[in-house]
């Protein structure tokens, strides 16, 4: 094995963190600047000075990282590589865990459940205690399973997990302990044990006086990748694997920490230096990735937190663009404006693949999704389903169908599937009743003559409640959405999903969208049809055909294109509304915006919509992350569209009175 050459491979930045990493360390690795690099020529370099692979603990927060870090080092350092500790949190306890079993009481071959074998026990667990969330105004098992995750996640107790992700449930607290307690006790009987219980068992490992004694003084260094993305469990575990040797070297950026909502802590990286005496402190500013144009951009806007790392990402790029800001009379303009930049781009040469469309939130994709249908462009969705294909948007879609024609069994199904106390069998029953009426209107007025088990007479009344809200303005789509959206089904959702905001937010956005629309059928009609173009156009694409890439800023962290669309950038869409309200909202909001930002190579598009809606005056104010910056960070962009023959605010001069007559020949149109 040759030596290699550190200071040929690596800028001094990654250098100093190669050859100085010895005792607690924290590396800033601002984006795009090398960290994972860093961390493999790090571990070739404790190989070379002769430390035992076996004392290496590398941990990470994906398969997928792990292996391709391992995989390096051993690319570089042959066999001498073989036998270091390295995976994620999850794996590494797992393996501890198969060791040391018989001390925490459990067989060596304990079963591991998936999210989904967790849910059916944490169900199990509530039909034996007489809680039916049907029956009651109660949180379903995933929703208990995912507030019993976080609050173990985070170190806290069940009320304030629920003060933080449901507080419409605190009153509950009490029953919800009952249900995390029984549901231990069952997994622990059963001799098996969810990925909560991976780290949390081994936790307890570590503060063993004689095993975590071992554990320690075994592991000499400790790396750790994404430290910035831990939770309280993730940072116990680190301090308690390298409590003895204190080599602890952990990367991260606090600039890129937005998962709060699933438990990680920024505090964690920002009081690594305070928790650990003599921290040494590296920063990896040099960015291989973005324009210095972009760069300027993200560094200012970060400047604007107050709780972080003081530290200024550096380009060596050539000089590139200035983004482009482009304010849009509505979400149709906006939709029209990116899908016309993409094709341009695409005619100039560029694969689709390396051009990405990234938003805060799932809601804010539904326009653009219908105008690359409509232009045949092929893509991809990251970080959920496609819009018209979530589950939400199918249930309200079901109300309106069933509205539109009785005779829909397949829309009836659905519809009275969600309702309390009625099953298969029941549904059926009622969909032949039904159906023998002519209209929607009729089957209102027979409610009294269905007769149905006491339970399932509950159901179908929360579905009649539905119907007559839902009709009550008539038959207008956007009206029948927003009704459905205010009715006992909004109870269902926060019942039923964790991300129940969310996706009321994709129905807001679906109600927006019909806005467009006078009548029901003309709306169903192209909603079916945008379903079979997409179905069949899916079916039709290879995997290896060129598509754009349209992802939520959460799913595209570590990811890259050389251009990137940053859309929906409003005033309560991004920053999220939900998010500023909790502590420390704005800071990661704005954290977000500058990984969103930081993807992007050579070219950077940002917009957002004037107005609120397709019909309506309401205007929206441009995100405070457009009007926290110097001006001169942008190229605006002033959408012009042909003249019109509309007379109102033909005086406005400017282009705010552009954006205006723009928005009124979109209504001209419709």
């Amino acid at each position: 094995m040759s030596t290699m050459d550190y200071h040929k491979e690596l800028n001094q930045e990654q250098l100093a963190v190669v050859l100085g990493g010895d005792g607690p360390c924290l590396v800033l690795a601002g984006a795009g600047s090398g960290k994972t690099r860093t961390l493999v020529y790090r571990v070739a370099y404790l190989l070379e000075q002769g430390v035992d692979p076996s004392t290496i603990l590398l941990l990470t927060f994906t398969n997928k990282a792990s292996r391709e870090m391992l995989s390096r080092v051993e690319a570089l350092m042959g066999p001498a590589a073989k036998g270091i500790w390295g995976g994620t949190f999850h794996a590494v306890a797992a393996r501890l865990l198969r060791v040391f079993a018989a001390r925490l009481g459990y067989q060596s071959n304990f079963s591991i459940l998936d999210m989904e074998d967790s849910r059916d026990l944490v169900k199990a667990v509530m039909k034996d205690l007489k809680i039916d969330p049907k029956a009651r105004r109660f949180p379903s098992a995933s929703v208990v399973q995912n507030i019993i995750s976080y609050a173990r996640n985070t170190q806290t107790k069940i009320d304030a997990a629920l003060e933080i992700k449901h507080p419409n449930f605190y009153a509950l607290s009490g029953d919800i302990e009952e249900i995390a307690r029984q549901y231990q006790t069952r997994k622990k009987s059963a001799n098996a044990v969810d990925f909560d219980d991976l780290l949390s068992l081994t936790a307890l490992l570590l503060d063993d006086p004689e095993i975590g004694e071992r554990l320690a003084q075994r592991f000499r260094y400790v790396l750790v990748d994404e430290y910035q993305d831990t939770n309280a469990i993730q940072a116990r575990l680190v301090h308690g694997f390298a409590r003895i040797h204190q080599n602890v070297l952990v990367v991260g950026d606090d600039a890129q920490s937005i998962y709060a909502f699933r438990g990680a802590d920024v505090k964690n990286i920002l009081h690594f230096p305070e928790e650990w005496s003599n921290t040494k402190i590296f920063k990896l500013l040099t960015n291989y990735r973005s324009t210095p144009q972009i760069l300027e951009l993200a560094n200012e806007s970060l400047q604007n937190n107050m709780e972080q790392f003081e530290k200024e990402l550096v380009g060596v790029r050539p000089k590139g663009d200035l983004p482009r800001l482009a304010p849009c009379a509505s979400a149709t303009q906006e939709a029209k404006y990116v899908a016309e930049q993409i094709l341009t781009l695409r005619d100039q040469g560029r694969s689709l693949c390396q051009m990405a469309v990234l938003f805060r939130s799932g809601a804010h994709s539904q326009a653009l999704e219908l105008e690359l249908m409509k232009r045949d462009v092929p893509y991809e969705y990251r970080g959920g389903q496609k819009f018209f294909e979530r589950a939400h948007v199918k249930d309200v879609l079901a109300f309106l169908r069933v509205a539109g024609n009785a005779q829909d069994e397949i829309a009836w199904l659905r519809v009275l599937g969600l309702q309390t106390g009625i099953g298969a069998m029941t549904a059926a029953m009622i969909v032949e009743r039904v159906r023998s009426r002519s209209s929607f209107q009729e089957i209102l007025e027979i409610s009294a003559e269905v007769d149905l088990p006491a339970r399932a007479h509950i159901g179908w009344n929360e579905f009649m409640v539905v119907a007559k809200m839902m009709t009550k303005r008539g038959f207008l789509p956007a009206a029948m959405i927003r009704e459905v959206c205010t009715s006992p089904y909004q109870n269902y959702l926060e019942r039923e999903y964790p991300n129940w905001r969310e996706r009321l937010e994709d129905l807001e956005q679906l109600a927006l969208f019909a806005e467009t629309y006078e009548d029901l059928a003309p709306f169903l009609g192209d909603i079916s049809l945008y379903d079979d173009v997409v179905g069949r156009r899916d079916a039709a694409v290879g995997k290896e055909e060129d598509r754009l890439v349209l992802s939520t800023i959460h799913q595209a962290k570590g990811l890259e294109w050389d251009t990137v669309f940053l859309i929906h950038l409003a005033e309560r869409s991004f920053p999220n509304q939900y998010a500023l309200a909790e502590d420390g909202g704005l800071e990661e909001e704005r954290r977000l915006f500058y990984v969103a930002v930081t993807r992007a190579r050579h070219q950077l598009f940002l917009t957002y919509p004037v107005t609120l809606g397709y019909d309506t005056l309401t205007f929206n104010q441009p995100s405070t992350f457009i009007d926290e910056v110097s001006p001169r960070l942008f190229d605006r962009v002033e959408i012009r569209e042909p003249q019109s023959t509309s007379t109102v605010w033909a005086e406005d001069k400017g282009f705010e009175g552009e954006i205006r007559r723009s928005f009124l020949r979109e209504i001209d149109e419709l």
